[in-house]
């Protein structure tokens, strides 16, 4: 596959819409019926769309059951970025490490004060204040909380106050917030950035100041769970077993010492195992 297939392949505004949706739910595959339906393309459509950047290899499918998974091809995105800085950059890196930095070795900043974290759901209510406040009691002094919402609700749900008070976590804080909140240009400078939702990961979020690190730590939405009360009460009690997992392998981090392709790697992988 040459350079200039690959560049063609995106050269379509929906073709790279879908590669983005895919690198922003990266490494989770993405059913085909979820990519039609927040894109608003019809099936035949993005049929098309995807065959176009399978055969560039920018994108893979997966068959689990009855359902095709699309995910990115990650090898592929960094044959193309490469190819980049080798055909048109001509491995100059005054051309183009600005504007395409090739993958190495930078590590994160080291610092003597904390990292940012900031935790995004569609309506700030439930996973995302949970994780904001899981960090905030395992993360001590190492880590500054935050979450926020697409959509924000009034307040956060009973259930998950009272879950997080039953497990002794501090809950006075906790309110629900807009995303837009940390896009000023005098909020905290962010060094992670975590969707704990697919409507949060599907939307494209607004250009955040200090280039942080992010990754799509998607689950279910208890708020959405249907059933008796105690089945209800499960489904709060298993999102905080996930997030209390993650939360616990994201703190055991080496963060000052891996450099950011590695640190990428090891936050996405905490997004995929229930267990971390």
């Amino acid at each position: 596959m040459e350079l200039h297939d690959r560049l063609a392949a995106l050269s379509h505004p929906q073709r790279l819409a879908l590669l983005q949706l895919l690198l922003r739910r990266h490494p989770q595959p993405v059913p085909a019926g979820s990519l039609s339906d927040t894109l608003g393309l019809k099936p035949n459509t993005l049929s098309n769309y995807l065959n176009s950047l399978r055969q560039a290899g920018l994108i893979q499918q997966d068959r689990r059951g009855t359902s095709l998974l699309y995910s990115v091809d990650m090898a592929g995105l960094n044959t193309l970025m490469g190819g980049i800085h080798a055909g048109c950059c001509n491995n100059r890196p005054d051309l183009c490490e600005t504007a395409f930095p090739l993958p190495g070795a930078s590590p994160m900043p080291t610092t003597d004060t904390s990292f940012n974290v900031l935790f995004l759901c569609s309506a700030n209510s439930a996973r995302s204040l949970m994780a904001e406040a899981l960090l905030r009691h395992h993360g001590g002094d190492r880590f500054n909380a935050y979450s926020a919402g697409l959509d924000p609700s009034v307040g956060p749900r009973p259930e998950v106050l009272a879950l997080l008070q039953e497990k002794g976590i501090e809950t006075s804080d906790l309110t629900s917030k807009s995303r837009d909140l940390f896009a000023m240009p005098n909020s905290p400078s962010m060094d992670f950035v975590f969707t704990v939702c697919d409507l949060a990961a599907d939307e494209e979020c607004p250009a955040w100041s200090g280039q942080p690190l992010s990754a799509h730590w998607g689950q279910p939405d208890p708020v959405k769970a249907r059933g008796t009360e105690a089945e209800k009460q499960t489904a709060y009690q298993h999102a905080y077993g996930i997030l209390k997992n993650r939360i616990t392998a994201f703190t055991s981090l080496p963060i000052d010492t891996l450099d950011r392709i590695s640190l990428q790697r090891r936050i996405d992988d905490i997004g995929v195992v229930e267990n971390a």
